[in-house]
């Protein structure tokens, strides 16, 4: 484990350093307004509540295929976030904003943040305290829910960035994202159905 770990870390730390290195050649760091900026911030949030929603489900279960995703999820969307918060810093740009969320994607209305769910896919604050309450099979299917909607609404997010975003590395993540969530998506249909459910 301390062996894949530190293999993220390197990861990211040469992902961060290539960011820095786009901007060597004299070019302007992305404006706070900016597509690269919003999606930066906009999906550090987004990923933070996906890593919250699998560490909640790894304790309701003894499944090792739900306790495996949402370990693979965790890890995954972790790493992402501190690139995206990182990338932030490089760029000395702040890491909240007075803009609505997706403001950038010319969405900024779209989502009214009722009850904690910021952005499109996101889980309401009830709905991961109803996780929260859940054990075994029931908490199996209603994470896998959950976790379908959110992949749905970061896959749009990233698409967005994927045509939007100037920054080649940060284009190259966000595509990354769409794909292999894309990929999870179809694995949790799987999974549900193995259960008797669907996606909501």
């Amino acid at each position: 484990m301390a062996v894949a770990v530190a293999g993220v870390l390197v990861a990211a730390g040469a992902v961060t350093y290539s960011v820095a290195e786009d901007g060597s050649s004299g070019a302007a760091p992305p404006a706070v307004d900016s597509a690269d900026a919003g999606f930066a911030r906009d999906m550090a949030v987004h990923h933070q509540q996906a890593v919250e929603m699998s560490y909640i489900v790894r304790d309701r279960t003894t499944d090792a295929d739900v306790r495996r995703l949402a370990y693979d999820i965790a890890q995954t969307q972790a790493n992402q976030r501190g690139m995206l918060l990182g990338w932030l810093d490089l760029w000395g740009l702040p890491k909240v904003s007075s803009d609505a969320p997706m403001t950038w994607m010319g969405m900024g209305g779209m989502s009214d943040g009722e009850d904690g769910a910021l952005m499109p896919g996101m889980a309401t604050n009830a709905e991961l305290k109803k996780l929260g309450t859940l054990n075994g099979k029931q908490a199996e299917v209603f994470f896998l829910q959950l976790m379908t909607d959110h992949h749905k609404g970061g896959v749009h997010m990233a698409e967005g960035c994927v045509a939007k975003c100037t920054v080649g590395v940060e284009k190259r993540l966000a595509q990354g994202m769409v794909e292999a969530q894309q990929s999870e998506i179809k694995l949790m249909a799987d999974m549900l159905k193995e259960r008797g459910a669907q996606a909501r």
